[in-house]
């Protein structure tokens, strides 16, 4: 008695065949979908040829140098102090293009400051001569050159990246494109629609 009749084996069995072949299926579908779901997104190489990246300015002290990555160049980052923008106006007779003529900024930072918010300088670590990375300067109180200096030939660029007359480097240092999604958050790589 204890017994299955043969019909009610091979329902059994046709059963578990189905279902095993069903799963498998879902598997080898579900496996053969990934890399062509994933193929939607950026590669890694495509984020780091242009994705905007975020700055965060909180951790970023007044008066020091912060560098990031972006598009393989190096970006500078200063949180000027009150005294380094003053410092912008008293050598503006000694530079080159010390109203940023040049192409070398968006429209919302060709100012003295050249940069949206005036504490904040955002500008391509390098230099306009021969693409060398300008080393950061911040003289003391008794009158050493601030700024950006590169070694290699000797230019230099003042606290808002204008280059100085008499140095080989022909242009400002570039400022890329930025906007500062809050207060304390900078994003390089967008312009978005920020204009403040």
């Amino acid at each position: 008695m204890g017994k299955f009749s043969g019909d009610e084996t091979s329902n059994g069995r046709r059963m578990f065949l189905s279902g095993t072949t069903s799963t498998l299926f879902t598997m080898g579908a579900v496996g053969l979908s990934i890399p062509y779901v994933r193929s939607w997104n950026p590669s890694t190489r495509a984020r780091a040829a242009g994705s905007p990246i975020k700055v965060d300015l909180s951790k970023i002290s007044e008066g020091s140098l912060h560098v990031e990555e972006w598009r393989g160049k190096p970006i500078y980052v200063v949180k000027r102090t009150k005294t380094m923008l003053e410092s912008l106006e008293k050598v503006a007779d000694k530079l080159r293009d010390p109203e940023s003529e040049d192409e070398q900024q968006p429209l919302y930072a060709k100012n003295k400051n050249r940069s949206r918010i005036p504490a904040v300088l955002v500008v391509e670590g390098i230099c306009t001569h021969l693409g060398c990375t300008p080393k950061y300067r911040v003289g003391q109180d008794d009158g050493d050159f601030s700024g950006f200096f590169c070694p290699c030939h000797g230019s230099r660029f003042d606290l808002a990246g204008r280059v100085y007359k008499g140095v080989p480097a022909p242009t400002n240092l570039k400022v890329p494109p930025h906007y500062f999604a809050d207060a304390g958050t900078l994003v390089i790589g967008n312009e978005e629609w920020e204009t403040s």
